[in-house]
């Protein structure tokens, strides 16, 4: 009887203390988890995934901690690592319906939007009245997509404000919402709303900034961000936001561009040196590098990233763009032509640009002055299939034709001009079309062109009038779109566009005219050519008005003798 009481007695003593351990392993995990979404928030990924690991290890059942992993594994552009530990998490005791979000928006990724929402459903399931969690998971999962949905994200966080309008977490997920979505006033307001519930939320402060660098208030935003250092100077990301401000700002104030560039940097090495160094960070070091055009620094760095990992695919990337800019053209196509082969990687715009430039650098022999063609055309085609995928790729074509057009390859100049010109949104459009007239007309006045190109030549007339319907006191448009007209044999336009020439010149004073004898030579002369065999008396005038400048001009002085 006393030995059964004895047992009874421990075994109630054992059930205290079990029960005790597991709360005291359910606590550890709770703040364990808090932890690791601290890191995340701060990019500091690795320490973060270390984190969730160990969690992991300890108790296999946490579903939070599975696809807060997997989250992160998306972040760092791993699928496959991602995939698996969202699986793993829905069989997990706790929380295994946020993994359903995870997978959700791997379907996002690969375009699949009823998988994606067929997932979300199931991660919505039976949810208690009071949970809002899922839904702002949902929210960010639509977010951080590779093709965002901000409407969508909305859709899922007003579900969630019916339930608690005034949660920290959610307004802060509707500040990035609201953002994405361009609604900037909305964005503020719920950022400021958000940091105002919750002090700690650091980001939340950081993105009334981010909202100012947006708007190109730049002074304001330094002022914003370094009120975040004051408040959290071991906050990582607002060091990144710093550096990207004053690369912006130093693009819109080109006299300050070297000092701002410098300072940019700066502040990316001190937001390197406040997360960890990884490869995910390295990487998005290597991407700010390349927008700061700090070539030698991203080789550097790529070569860094390659000891760090040998193999992944990316470090392609930023060896082929260093390559290239640092003069190494065939390592450079080498590398790029490795990336885009593989099937795994998610191509940029940027890496068919490269790609091409390297193309036409090696099919362009300075020394020979002659051009590889095949060479060059892939070039042209690989540059095509970057504007393709973003249009805004045409903003780097005018340097590339430029220096084509100074080495007097008018042709292939006018292949890129031609690219060039076909966002009409692109900062040099104007520019642009000018040489692309300019180019296709100097290509067919060659001392080895036999015959000239009418239909190459009806695109620099149509460049020209662009230029000249965008900007009407560009003279030179008139004189080479009269020039151009007269290789096309259009006697009519040719006259034309000289007389448009010669009053838009007149009309900006005697000087101008004075400075711009020669032209007003060619104007009047071919003119009075096209007038000669319609309007006698015309025909005479101009070619007085020549003789007015030039007394002795022979073409003048013959053809007035031919007209009596």
């Amino acid at each position: 009887m006393i030995k059964n009481k004895i047992n009874l007695k421990t075994m109630n003593t054992f059930k205290i203390f079990s029960f005790l351990v597991l709360a005291t392993i359910s606590v550890t995990n709770a703040q364990d988890i808090e932890s690791a979404k601290k890191s995340i928030d701060a990019e500091q990924y690795e320490k973060a995934k270390t984190i969730l690991k160990s969690i992991i290890q300890a108790k296999p059942g946490n579903g939070k901690a599975t696809f807060l992993l997997g989250n992160i594994y998306l972040k760092q552009n791993i699928e496959d690592s991602a995939k698996i530990y969202f699986q793993k998490g829905l069989a997990a005791s706790e929380g295994a319906k946020l993994n359903y979000i995870g997978l959700g928006q791997i379907d996002l990724d690969n375009d699949n939007t009823s998988a994606a929402q067929a997932n979300f459903a199931l991660a919505t399931k039976d949810i208690k009245k009071k949970d809002i969690e899922e839904y702002i998971y949902i929210a960010k999962a639509y977010m951080n997509a590779n093709k965002p949905d901000y409407k969508a994200a909305l859709v899922s966080l007003n579900k969630a404000k019916l339930v608690n309008s005034t949660d920290a977490n959610l307004l802060m997920a509707f500040g990035d919402a609201y953002y994405g979505d361009k609604n900037q006033n909305e964005s503020y307001t719920a950022y400021r709303s958000a940091f105002n519930t919750d002090n700690t939320l650091t980001r939340a402060n950081m993105q009334l900034g981010v909202l100012l660098k947006g708007a190109k208030a730049y002074t304001e935003a330094v002022k914003s961000f370094d009120n975040v250092i004051a408040t959290n100077p071991n906050y990582g990301p607002v060091y990144r936001e710093l550096a990207e401000t004053y690369y912006y700002w130093g693009n819109n104030e080109p006299k300050k561009y070297n000092e701002y560039i410098q300072k940019a940097l700066g502040y990316y090495e001190k937001y390197l040196s406040m997360t960890d160094y990884s490869l995910t960070s390295r990487m998005r070091h290597a991407d700010f590098l390349i927008l700061a055009k700090d070539y030698k620094a991203l080789e550097i760095e790529a070569n860094k990233m390659k000891e760090l990992d040998n193999v992944n695919p990316r470090i392609l990337r930023y060896l082929g763009y260093s390559a290239y800019e640092n003069g190494n053209i065939d390592v450079a196509i080498k590398s790029i032509q490795d990336f885009i082969a593989n099937p795994t990687n998610k191509i940029i715009a940027r890496d068919y640009l490269y790609l091409g430039l390297a193309k036409l650098k090696k099919a362009n022999n300075l020394e020979t002055k002659i051009v590889d063609q095949t060479i060059f055309d892939a070039g042209v085609a690989d540059i095509k299939k970057s504007v393709e995928i973003e249009i805004s790729m045409t903003n780097d074509l005018s340097e590339i034709g430029k220096k084509l057009y100074e080495q007097k390859l008018y042709r292939e100049a006018a292949a890129i001009y031609e690219i060039a010109v076909t966002n009409p949104d692109s900062r040099n459009f104007l520019l642009d079309n000018f040489y692309l007239g300019n180019s296709i007309y100097f290509s067919n006045t060659k001392k080895d062109v036999v015959k000239v190109d009418p239909i190459a030549l009806q695109k620099a007339d149509a460049a020209f009038g662009r230029v000249i319907e965008a900007s009407p006191t560009t003279q030179d448009a008139y004189i080479y779109r009269a020039r151009t007209n007269r290789l096309l044999e259009n006697d009519e336009m040719m006259a034309k566009y000289y007389e448009e020439y010669i009053r838009i010149v007149t009309e900006k004073g005697p000087e101008e005219v004075v400075k711009n004898k020669n032209k007003f030579i060619e104007s009047y002369n071919l003119i009075a050519a096209n007038y000669a065999y319609t309007d006698k008396v015309k025909a005479k005038e101009y070619f007085n008005k020549t003789l007015a400048l030039d007394p002795t001009n022979q073409y003048a002085t013959e053809s007035l003798a031919t007209l009596k």
